[in-house]
């Protein structure tokens, strides 16, 4: 077996992109989008059709340019997400407006508004996990989503913090970033390399792995945001991993044998302290960690960087579309 092959034996394989052909290449069960991922494909041309369905329905939607825009973004999320569901046997990420990430009740509204959208269309919730930055206040939304019946995935985590704090609002998954935070550390440290052992990304993971299996916590945990297979196969037996196509590639590649890493059974005689997390303590831990709340902001500011392109791109093709 190749690599991937093997990882598939012990961890559900995630592709992080937006890309049909990429999915039906690598036959991934889950996938996650972000609006990086959605800029890239609404452009292209074999997903035109998606983007003027999104328009058509927004424009029966809103009478005002600003509005339908708004509904258009909805949707476009939405019409990404039920093509991918037609290749992916599991479940969807679908991310929250960034500029929702401190605003609790703006992000369940959101949450709310994309389920019903899914649901209309005959999309089973339990497919769907709305992504949440992981601030304190996306937390607490998420807990609230999370009785509801409705799944979340929170991403940008870099904090030991934030991760605890998720486990104990009983959140379905997380999403920490290993390769910004490799990222991070080799500029601080002035170097150019580390070995997959002493990679800070990955220690970050397999001490959140450990911390969750130690205390029986059912939030998942997926590692994300590699820069290379040493900091995939390092996590090997981590709940999921989502990777890009370039490193689904590699594994596919390499025939050489995968050792498990990581294992629930293995991480009872763990000397951790269980912690318990009130706002104040949220907030001063995560303070305390500069990595994480640089990444964390830096983060936010990507998303929505990327998320007012993308409105902007889809402005243009709906005035285009009128004129046309």
């Amino acid at each position: 077996m190749n690599q991937l092959e093997q990882l598939r034996q012990m961890t559900v394989v995630v592709a992080d992109t937006g890309d049909f052909d990429t999915l039906a290449q690598y036959k991934p069960r889950d996938t996650t989008t972000n609006p990086s991922l959605l800029l890239k494909a609404a452009q292209m041309p074999g997903y035109r059709r998606l983007l003027e369905k999104a328009i058509h329905e927004a424009q029966n939607e809103a009478q005002d340019h600003e509005t339908a825009v708004n509904a258009c973004m909805d949707r476009l999320l939405i019409a990404f997400g039920e093509e991918i569901l037609k290749i992916v046997p599991g479940r969807v990420s679908t991310e929250v407006d960034a500029r929702l990430s401190f605003d609790t009740n703006g992000t369940m509204e959101k949450a709310h508004r994309l389920i019903s959208l899914y649901e209309a269309d005959g999309i089973d919730r339990n497919r769907i996990l709305i992504k949440i930055a992981s601030t304190w206040e996306g937390i607490r939304a998420a807990e609230v989503l999370e009785k509801e019946g409705i799944h979340c995935n929170l991403t940008l985590l870099f904090s030991f913090a934030q991760a605890v704090a998720c486990a104990e609002a009983g959140v379905t998954l997380i999403s920490p970033f290993v390769g910004r935070i490799h990222d991070w550390y080799l500029k601080k440290q002035g170097v150019s390399h580390f070995a997959p052992t002493e990679d800070p990304g990955v220690q970050s993971v397999t001490r959140i792995y450990h911390y969750f299996k130690k205390f029986g916590y059912k939030t998942e945990i997926m590692g994300a945001s590699f820069r290379n297979v040493g900091e995939i196969t390092e996590l090997a037996g981590c709940d999921l991993l989502t990777i890009s196509p370039d490193l689904l590639g590699e594994l596919q590649k390499s025939d050489a044998p995968l050792t498990r890493k990581l294992s629930a059974g293995s991480v009872g005689s763990e000397n951790i302290e269980k912690l318990h997390l009130n706002e104040e303590y949220f907030r001063w831990m995560h303070n305390e960690d500069a990595m994480a709340t640089e990444l964390l902001a830096d983060g936010i500011r990507r998303f929505n960087a990327d998320a007012v392109k993308l409105k902007e791109f889809v402005s243009k093709a709906m005035r285009e579309l009128v004129t046309a």
